[in-house]
């Protein structure tokens, strides 16, 4: 089985199915997920819209999912901080799209490489199914290699 079929596998953690939250496509090499969250009478607020907690969940740990698999065990990648823009209402199903480029898997590969850590910063948009934005969220992760000698 594929790394990126087997993270699929994700699907059935308990806190994504009450959420309602599901992984929809992963790209080949792994560098991009889509993730959904269908409006369902369990994930409504009072006010018949998404929570935000669960639009926050749905973007909780698939840009730190990417980075670890694409880095590999000689590296620690761990959430340092987070933060979410609510836009609009969450009236309907939405999506969330989290996509790190070789090019900056590369490049924060090559700084761990250097500098021994650094902090890798993400936005993603989650839209609705008319393309609106919902909320933004912006992801700050720490990146570090476990073995890093300072040079003397």
């Amino acid at each position: 089985m594929a790394r990126t079929d087997h993270f699929k596998m994700i699907n059935w953690y308990p806190p994504l199915i009450g959420a309602g939250i599901r992984v929809i496509d992963t790209a080949p090499d792994f560098t991009a997920i889509t993730v959904e969250m269908k409006l369902r009478w369990w994930n409504k607020n009072v006010v018949g819209t998404q929570f935000g907690g669960s639009l926050y969940m749905m973007c909780d740990p698939f840009f730190m999912a990417i980075l670890m698999t694409k880095l590999g065990r000689d590296y620690i990648v761990w959430d340092k901080a987070a933060s979410i823009r609510f836009l609009k209402p969450g009236r309907k199903s939405v999506q969330a799209h989290f996509h790190i480029p070789p090019a900056e898997i590369a490049r924060v590969k090559l700084e761990a490489d250097t500098k021994g850590k650094l902090d890798a910063e993400y936005e993603v948009d989650v839209i609705d199914t008319d393309d609106v934005i919902v909320a933004k969220v912006h992801k700050t992760l720490y990146v570090r290699r476990k073995d890093f000698q300072k040079p003397a």
